[in-house]
């Protein structure tokens, strides 16, 4: 999506360690008119998807998978990293480490919200090590769902996450991977 690449470009900025803070319109200031042109988008290229629920993490996740979540007119679910005390019933429970914050989450979702009738697109604001999307599998596989899935803004491609998942047949799709980046330059993926 090379709108999402000139705006990555223009508003992001590259942080030590690898960080790309895209956080004046992707996850922290939301740019709704945007964020509805990568749902259109998340459609699009999963049009020939039966998706029955968009599945998520909190809370980055949780905007871009709302709205792409009307275009495919479904429900979203997302999955939390603390167990409160609000959450009543069975849940499924899997371990996910953040990259950026550096620290391993229990993230749990309750079994009415997921189930083996469910047909699951993971949706995500980035991949990088891929660990949020295996923790997010991990917990589509315990309910019996179908994934159809995984559709994620910015994928890091120099890390190994998009790889090993598409090597172990996940079909993701992301709208911009970033090849290489360092403190003053960005190199894109030719997705076309």
């Amino acid at each position: 999506m090379k709108t999402l690449e000139e705006r990555i470009l223009r508003d992001g900025h590259v942080r030590p360690g690898n960080i790309l803070k895209v956080d004046s319109f992707l996850n922290h200031q939301i740019d709704i008119s945007f964020m509805n042109e990568m749902g259109k988008e998340f459609r699009r290229v999963f049009a020939d998807k039966h998706v029955t629920k968009i599945l998520t993490i909190e809370a980055s996740g949780i905007a871009i998978a709302s709205i792409t979540a009307q275009y495919f007119q479904v429900p979203i679910v997302f999955a939390k990293k603390t167990k409160t005390i609000n959450l009543d019933g069975s849940l499924y429970t899997t371990q996910v480490n953040s990259y950026t914050h550096r620290t391993t989450y229990d993230v749990v979702v309750s079994k009415k919200f997921l189930t083996s009738d469910d047909r699951v697109l993971i949706i995500d604001d980035f991949l990088a090590n891929g660990c949020a999307a295996r923790g997010l599998i991990d917990l589509v596989e315990q309910a019996g769902a179908v994934l159809e899935g995984v559709g994620i803004v910015i994928e890091k491609g120099f890390q190994d996450g998009g790889r090993e998942l598409r090597e172990s047949g996940v079909d993701v799709r992301s709208l911009a991977i970033i090849e290489s980046m360092s403190d003053n330059n960005l190199v894109f993926r030719d997705q076309d």
